[in-house]
């Protein structure tokens, strides 16, 4: 037995790993074609520009090596507990998920193939979480504010997160990039 080069477990595991690289490969190479693919100059209005959404054809995004990323803008001032922030956060992220599903679905893939990261960021006023917001509506980044309905920490309609993305880290950068990490 001990003379064998390979045994069966051996060559089961090489090719399941050989496969599964095949797999991946042909994967990578199918989401890449993204990136031929043409600008949504001809495409109907509902499918062209929105938060950005050319700017990912233009720019090639699709591949896995681009940065993408979710940012959570939370307000400190509230002095909400962890589990609290944590669940505000996690609204905002669904919330900012399910409008750029169907606003910018290639923001989506680009951001999914990177890992989908998302940063938490503290601000310490209201105002300040508002300014942030029309900032980023200014440059066509997708934002969902989320407010609290008062049952637990704080009062009822308080704002406490606001979401923004997913789109390119350096588009996203240019609002949040001051902000402190929570």
């Amino acid at each position: 037995m001990g003379d064998k080069l390979l045994d069966s477990t051996q060559i089961i595991n090489g090719l399941a790993v050989m496969l599964s690289f095949f797999v991946g490969y042909r994967y990578a190479l199918k989401r890449g074609d993204a990136k031929d693919s043409p600008s949504s100059e001809g495409a109907p209005p509902s499918e062209a520009t929105f938060s950005g959404e050319a700017s990912v054809v233009d720019k090639g995004y699709g591949g896995f090596n681009d940065n993408f990323k979710m940012v959570l803008v939370v307000r400190n001032d509230l002095k909400m507990g962890k589990g609290k922030i944590a669940a505000q956060c996690g609204h905002g992220a669904v919330g900012a998920y399910q409008r750029a599903v169907s606003k910018t679905p290639r923001l989506v893939r680009a951001w999914d193939s990177c890992g989908c990261a998302k940063i938490a960021v503290k601000v310490e006023s209201e105002a300040e979480l508002m300014a942030i917001k029309k900032a980023a509506e200014r440059n066509q980044l997708n934002t969902c504010l989320i407010r609290d309905a008062g049952r637990t920490q704080i009062e009822p309609n308080s704002k406490t997160v606001l979401a923004i993305g997913p789109a390119a880290a350096d588009d996203i950068d240019k609002v949040t990039g001051h902000l402190k990490l929570l």
